[in-house]
């Protein structure tokens, strides 16, 4: 399995799916057909194939390619039904890993045993390396070979406790710590800002 940390795109692109739903503001970005086809088009760009991104090195090209053709099929309702249970899943594991890893990974597994995910051993310009995918032509399979295995991996490399939610009491959104010392407790700067500040007009305030 990919290591959390050579693979981020595919960690966040969990994150980011699981965060399509703030239950504390009451907000759904992905309600209808056209909003999922725009959140595939975000991280499964076109022409993305063997692109380098922010946070690394080049993709090889065959795992790009595999992964975006996977995601870019015409979309119906039945995949919106279907991402948005999925969707539910990955929160799920966001939000209890650090408190429920056992739970977390039977999450995990059963969504991988869902999409009928399967590790494959590949090679492109003098690189071996390992990846989750799907044998079936759903959008959302393929979607769930990308990011749960994406959640296994943090777990299995840098523990259960580095997946969590944002201790904003008004966020709440989830996050993924891939950093080296893995204290982050908040999904942005933003919301770390706000809890400094609250804290501060706290202790100022008059008792």
């Amino acid at each position: 399995m990919l290591n959390a940390c050579n693979d981020p795109s595919a960690v966040q692109t969990a994150v980011d799916l699981a965060n399509t739903l703030r239950p504390i503001k009451g907000e759904d970005a992905l309600e209808t057909v056209e909003q999922l086809r725009d959140f595939l088009d975000e991280h499964f760009p076109a022409g993305s194939a063997g692109s380098a991104g922010p946070a690394g090195p080049a993709e090889p090209a065959s795992s790009a390619a595999d992964r975006w053709a996977g995601v870019r099929q015409p979309l119906t309702g039945a995949d919106l039904v279907e991402v948005r249970a999925l969707r539910e899943t990955v929160r799920a594991v966001l939000e209890q890993a650090s408190t429920d890893a056992v739970g977390a990974a039977a999450l995990i597994n059963g969504g991988l045993r869902s999409s009928r995910a399967t590790p494959e051993l590949r090679h492109d310009h003098d690189r071996w390396w390992t990846e989750v995918t799907s044998d079936t032509d759903r959008c959302s399979t393929h979607l769930a070979a990308t990011t749960l295995s994406a959640l296994a991996s943090v777990i299995a490399t840098l523990g259960p406790s580095r997946l969590g939610v944002c201790a904003g009491p008004a966020c709440r959104a989830t996050f993924a710590d891939l950093s080296r010392n893995g204290s982050k407790q908040y999904c942005t700067r933003t919301c770390a800002h706000r809890a400094s500040v609250a804290a501060y007009r706290s202790r100022r305030s008059p008792r």
